[in-house]
């Protein structure tokens, strides 16, 4: 592996946790500006703003996913936090408003090149079948019981 491509995970980590940081705490404090929206895109936002909490829940899973990936820690978990969340951002934009395609489609570039990266991490969730661990006993899990030691 060259010095650079072992280096890419960590860019497109933390790229990716910065842009969800600086667009999730924006969710809260307003500080970057926002083109005035009219028709579909404008019903949607007003939609779940009214709810009362979905702006809150999404931008708060936003701020705290990115502080995972900015602190390299629970990556798999942090992607997985934010693939619903980039999956509307790209329908949005898609069917709402196209003209703003272009740094989604740039998210989800980095987010499905993060999760190839972690793939061994996501490899137990792919399976078709599995058992869950309370079906297995510990003798066969390889975990020793609290009272063996």
């Amino acid at each position: 592996m060259t010095n650079l491509s072992s280096k890419l995970p960590s860019i497109a980590r933390i790229v990716l946790g910065l842009a969800f940081f600086v667009f999730g705490l924006n969710g809260f404090l307003h500080f970057l500006p926002q083109p005035p929206m009219s028709g579909p895109p404008a019903d949607f936002g007003k939609a779940l703003f009214a709810t009362g909490y979905m702006f809150p829940l999404i931008k708060g899973t936003e701020v705290a996913a990115s502080l995972l990936l900015l602190s390299n820690r629970f990556v798999p978990l942090a992607l997985a936090l934010l693939a619903p969340v980039l999956v509307n951002i790209v329908a949005f934009h898609a069917f709402l408003a196209p003209s703003g395609l272009v740094l989604p489609f740039v998210l989800l570039g980095l987010e499905l090149y993060l999760a190839r990266s972690y793939k061994d991490a996501f490899a137990p969730m792919l399976h078709a079948r599995s058992e869950p661990h309370a079906a297995t006993p510990a003798s066969e899990r390889g975990a020793h019981p609290a009272h063996a030691n």
